[in-house]
Formats: C-alpha cells, sequence, structure tokens
C-alpha cells in the first residue's frame, strides 16, 4: 500500500449516490477516473485515492488492512468479518442505507409471535416431522448468534441464493433471516416479522481499519475529513447569532446558555459583537428575548463549518490505532 489514504466507497446505487453526497457535504467532491473506473480521488486532497467496490468488498478490505477506511452497511461488517471489533472501528453511523436484519415468519403462524414461541415451534417440527425447521438466510454468522442468544438450537441454517423472501413459499425453508427497509416486500409474500425478531437496526457507517498500514499522510488525511465531517455536522445544528455587546454580558449569556441552549464559541469575555450558537428550533424565541433586553438588531447566518480544535472522532481513530486493536 502506498502512504496515501486508501477509501473505498460504494461502486453503483443509492449508495454510491449518498456516499458521494455525505463527502461533498463536508467540501470534498469525489472525482470517479475515467467517468466510470475504479479508481477516484477527492478535490483538494493529494493523499487520497478512493476504491469504487462493491460494500461487501468493502468490508473485506477492510479486514484485510487493505483500505483505511469505507463506507459500507453494518451489516456487513457484523456478518462478514470474524472479529469486528478487533480489526475495525465503526466511526460515524451516515444516517442512509437503512436496513434491519430480522426474523420472519409466515403470517398463517398466528400463535408465533417471538423467538421463545419460534423454539416451541422448532422443537414440535422436529418431533413430528423428523428433521428441524429450516432457517433461508444470507446472514449465517448474525443468525447463528442472535438464536443462541434466545436459546433456539433445532434448525438449520439453508443458504438463501436468490430472493430469500420468497423460500418460505417455494418449500424450501420455514422461516427466514433477511433485511427490510419497510418490510412491505414481507408482507408481500405473506411474511410477518417477530416481535423480538429484529435482530441489527443497521445503516451506512464510515468505518476504520485497524489492520491498515496507517502511515502518517494517511492519518493526515484522515484527520482532516474527519475534521471536516464533524465541522459540518456541527454546523448543521446550529445557527449563528449576532447582536451588539453592552460591557458586561456575563449574566446575560449565562441566562442565553440555560434557557435556549446556546454555546459561546468565542467565550463571554467582554466584545463589542457577541456571537451564539442557537439549536435552530429556539432561534426565534431568542431573539425574542435580545429584544426585550435592549439589543434591537440580530443577526442570524447559517455557519458552513464549525470547526473545533477537540474531535471526538479523531481522537478515537488515533487512540485505537496507538493502543492496539
Amino acid at each position: 500500500m502506498s502512504g496515501k489514504l486508501v477509501i473505498g466507497l460504494p461502486s453503483k446505487g443509492r449508495l454510491q449516490e449518498n456516499a458521494n453526497a455525505f463527502f461533498a457535504r463536508a467540501g470534498l467532491k469525489v472525482r470517479q477516473d475515467g467517468g466510470r473506473g475504479y479508481t477516484g480521488r477527492l478535490d483538494g486532497m493529494a493523499n487520497v485515492e478512493i476504491a469504487f467496490l462493491s460494500a461487501s468488498e468493502i468490508a473485506g478490505q477492510l479486514e484485510q488492512g487493505i483500505i483505511h477506511l469505507g463506507v459500507t452497511g453494518e451489516d456487513l461488517i457484523r456478518e462478514k468479518l470474524s472479529a469486528p471489533e478487533r480489526d475495525v472501528e465503526l466511526l460515524l453511523p451516515l444516517g442512509f442505507g437503512h436496513a434491519d436484519v430480522v426474523v420472519a415468519v409466515p403470517q398463517s403462524w398466528i400463535d408465533v409471535a417471538t423467538m421463545a414461541d419460534l423454539d416451541d415451534v422448532a422443537l414440535a417440527f422436529h418431533t413430528k416431522r423428523g428433521r428441524r425447521l429450516r432457517v433461508a438466510t444470507k446472514y449465517f454468522n448474525l443468525t447463528r448468534s442472535f438464536f443462541a442468544e434466545h436459546g433456539l438450537t433445532d434448525y438449520r441454517i439453508v443458504e438463501s441464493l436468490g430472493a430469500t423472501e420468497g423460500a418460505p413459499a417455494a418449500g424450501t425453508a420455514e422461516v427466514i433471516v433477511d433485511i427490510t427497509s419497510t418490510g412491505a416486500t414481507l408482507a408481500a409474500n405473506n411474511l410477518k416479522i417477530l416481535d423480538d425478531g429484529t435482530i441489527l437496526k443497521s445503516q451506512a457507517n464510515l468505518v476504520a481499519s485497524l489492520g491498515a498500514e496507517w502511515s502518517d499522510a494517511a492519518l493526515k488525511a484522515a484527520g482532516e475529513i474527519l475534521d471536516r465531517v464533524s465541522a459540518q455536522a456541527r454546523a448543521a445544528k446550529v445557527i449563528e447569532v449576532r447582536f451588539a455587546g453592552e460591557g458586561d454580558d456575563a449574566a446575560l449569556l449565562d441566562e442565553l446558555k440555560k434557557r435556549f441552549g446556546v454555546t459561546l464559541p468565542f467565550g463571554n469575555g467582554v466584545a463589542p459583537v457577541r456571537i451564539a450558537h442557537c439549536p435552530e428550533a429556539r432561534l426565534y424565541d431568542l431573539v425574542a428575548f435580545l429584544y426585550a433586553e435592549g439589543r434591537d438588531t440580530v443577526t442570524a447566518v447559517r455557519a458552513d463549518y464549525v470547526f473545533e480544535a477537540k474531535n471526538p472522532l479523531r481522537e478515537r481513530l488515533v487512540a485505537r490505532l496507538k493502543n492496539g486493536n
């Protein structure tokens, strides 16, 4: 691996679009070499290479240390990696790619609503039919772990090679473990999710490899990316409010913090102009309060970024790399 930071991004579909948008919000435009090539870069960052891969490949290459950072689903991290807590760090959930890994059974099983009910059915099924309940899935590891947590052992996994939700109707399995976003596809196939059958609420994450070779250049580039991401996310939550200072405003500023949840990025010392960061939902209440306090003009703007020297994301990555896995 070169000294550059290597990032694995989804190669197609909505995941790719959303991943590109995530970096764009942080002022980092993704460029794909040759229009539709398998490599790329981030504008303005010389020490970064991008590898466009499938979401599953990203999980595998993070485990192997081939790439430093990747955008992929938590479900794939938990399923594909033998020791995810040792090999990677899930730095940040990204708010897209939502999919729950669930246990679903036929709707006609009216007396089966929980994993305990399913355990009873599995025992009865084996007794009456002389074979174990079949569970169709692509998620072998998540299924085994979850079923073990619920004490359910009388079953066997059937590998799903196609549309998992069709397995019960096709007669190849009685139960399925699959991903769902809305549950509509399961319902259309006459399946229902068990009340306690959600194995994992997954979404796309920014994930760091702990086994990659982190050069100083790679770590510096990752730090800049994480600083930009954190600064953009911080700015999105607040409105920057400015109003005239009047000598010692300590009591007023303390009241603003208590009543409206504002923060004072530049402290509360004597200043001709006060700057406060206010939660958007409390903006007009804050403005009305300042009017009542004799501050006749108040301006409010959105900041693109709010940088702070202390960045928990960057510090967490550095700590994991420093302390070893």
